[in-house]
């Protein structure tokens, strides 16, 4: 069964595809915006933009540390850059960069890491950014962005480009399924319930929203009523709705491709634990690298599947 399916959703473009498209669509409202790209244009769809403002785009190699750099002086100058890559790329390699020349001095720098999660597949270990959610929210200041689908992701490149300050926006590879609609809104720091319930909430971002509503579906028709929320803003976060959930349902389960630590899970026990302790499970990649392989199999393997998110729905509801 494809992402979406049980939830009856249609499949649509990949978040990388949608992220390129509407930052060139931005382009002629934002005279200052520019991109800054490490050589992956074409795989992180930044080229999109750099085809239609030639001289507004600019390709620096693959020299991460560098490339975050420059866009640091580009935003000192006035200019509004996206910096690109692929996230593991991004994150782990200019981290210190990232850290000292855009979050430290709150430059507005606009961070884009593609082909995050596990998800990217054949690619292997060495690409995946499994722990870039997790890098980016410990930095202050710094607002993490992960959208679910293709118009979220449309909206949410509008919503950081329009944001003063540093942003990270995160984007996966492959094509998930239509959960947004023009109407849908999109505010950072401001969850979305796409599916109301009383008797657990499933919260999850990215990817996983697709499964959630899937394993919802489901479990809906053995009357089990779960609340999905799409946590689309890691930080800042939405504790109204999170606090909100837990006094409604009085269980819960958050659901990431991204390691365990550090991530929503973790974000989302932290304001669980301080306000409405309820009890609470995680399905995640674990403390683990994974492997090459198709992404489907991949995401089977190291339990990101609506079966894993039933499982954890039911173990929460016995407790």
């Amino acid at each position: 069964m494809s992402i979406g399916e049980a939830a009856g959703l249609k499949l649509g473009k990949a978040v990388r595809d949608a992220f390129g498209t509407a930052l060139k669509d931005l382009g002629n409202e934002f005279p200052n915006l520019v991109t800054v790209d490490g050589d992956v244009g074409n795989s992180t769809r930044t080229e999109v933009f750099a085809k239609a403002f030639p001289t507004r785009g600019f390709n620096v190699g693959i020299a991460e540390s560098n490339m975050v750099s420059i866009a640091g002086g580009l935003a000192a100058a006035g200019k509004i850059p996206v910096v690109s890559s692929f996230a593991a790329f991004l994150l782990c390699n200019a981290f210190d960069q990232i850290r000292m020349s855009i979050a430290y001095p709150g430059m507005n720098v606009k961070l884009v890491g593609s082909h995050a999660g596990i998800s990217i597949g054949e690619d292997g270990a060495s690409q995946m950014g499994i722990e870039d959610v997790g890098l980016a929210c410990s930095m202050p200041g710094m607002t993490v962005v992960v959208p679910a689908d293709a118009m979220s992701a449309k909206k949410a490149t509008r919503a950081m480009v329009e944001h003063v300050g540093p942003v990270y926006l995160r984007c996966g590879r492959i094509e998930v399924p239509e959960i947004y609609t023009e109407e849908t809104p999109f505010v950072i720091g401001k969850a979305n319930t796409l599916r109301d319930g009383n008797d657990v909430t499933i919260i999850a971002n990215g990817l996983m929203v697709g499964m959630a509503l899937d394993a919802a579906a489901i479990l809906s028709k053995s009357g089990v009523n779960v609340r999905v929320i799409d946590m689309h803003t890691v930080k800042p976060l939405d504790e109204e709705a999170i606090v909100k959930a837990a006094k409604e349902t009085g269980r819960m389960v958050v659901t990431e491709e991204h390691l365990m630590a550090g991530g929503l899970g973790s974000a989302v026990a932290t304001v669980v634990a301080r306000t409405k302790p309820v009890p609470i499970e995680f399905v995640n990649v674990g403390d683990c690298y994974a492997e090459s392989g198709d992404p489907m199999g991949l995401l089977q393997k190291y339990g990101l599947t609506t079966e894993a998110i039933i499982a954890a729905v039911n173990k929460v509801r016995s407790r």
